[in-house]
């Protein structure tokens, strides 16, 4: 990640941002949650990385077909779509294990390869917290490998931008269950209804729409097919404040 102009963080003691809304008025926007891996950040490939070596020590080869399902998913879902794949089984103490060679390797790539940005990620996330909107991060990644890539953004902005974060070990059912994004529109204190999910993912989408918010899908390695409230888009390059508004006053019903 290079450095630019430093964003100035929210106190995460603050009442919910400034209702913004679009240009000839209506629904307002609160807040925006982003997913992380492949939203935000170019992670998305340690974790194939890490799983396809696990494939490889279990005697097999992950398909492309199987890694693609895997995305957005929890680990231990991924580990099963993993399984099939390879026509293996492994019994819990077997999974446990391989989750943690998973995650403990994605975390290893994490450090030595370096995090970067999405395209048109970072400019739309210091827009949107320079107009004062309240921000969430919501990802299904644990809390330790999360860290690794929250303290990479934090030191390239100069300072944390969420208002909340969400990480998949502190929910009670991970996406595409809703549980992760009104956690953090519980935290932030606003409806979801107000709110803008930004995602890459089908279980992300999933999540985001059955949460109640208007949801922007940015597909990276998983195609995303259109489907009822959903707005798709190829990158966040060019995005803008005005975009989001517009998402959200618009519940979804069109293009931005």
């Amino acid at each position: 990640m290079n450095g630019r102009t430093p964003v100035s963080p929210t106190p995460r003691s603050a009442r919910p941002g400034p209702l913004h809304r679009g240009r000839r008025g209506g629904a307002a926007l609160r807040a925006v949650l982003f997913d992380m891996d492949g939203t935000l950040v170019e992670t998305e490939q340690y974790w194939g990385l890490a799983m396809s070596a696990l494939a490889h020590d279990l005697g097999g080869t992950m398909s492309a077909a199987a890694r693609e399902r895997t995305v957005g998913t929890s680990m231990r879902v991924a580990m099963g779509i993993l399984y099939a794949d390879l026509g293996v089984e492994r019994d819990e103490a077997g999974l446990q294990a391989d989750i943690c060679r998973v995650e403990e390797r994605t975390g290893e790539l994490m450090t030595a390869g370096g995090i970067d940005w999405r395209p048109g990620a970072r400019d739309l996330l210091v827009a949107v917290r320079r107009a004062g909107v309240r921000t969430a991060l919501v990802t299904t990644t644990p809390r330790r490998l999360a860290a690794l890539v929250l303290a990479r953004i934090t030191d390239d902005l100069g300072a944390d931008p969420f208002d909340t974060t969400v990480c998949g070990d502190e929910v009670p059912a991970r996406k595409p269950d809703p549980a992760p994004y009104l956690a953090a529109t519980a935290a932030l204190g606003v409806d979801p209804a107000a709110c803008v999910v930004i995602e890459d993912s089908h279980a992300g989408v999933t999540a985001g729409l059955a949460a109640g918010a208007a949801v922007l899908g940015v597909p990276s390695l998983q195609p995303l097919e259109p489907r009822a409230g959903l707005v798709l888009r190829p990158t966040l390059a060019g995005l803008t404040l005005d975009d989001l508004v517009r998402l959200a006053d618009e519940g979804v019903r069109s293009a931005v």
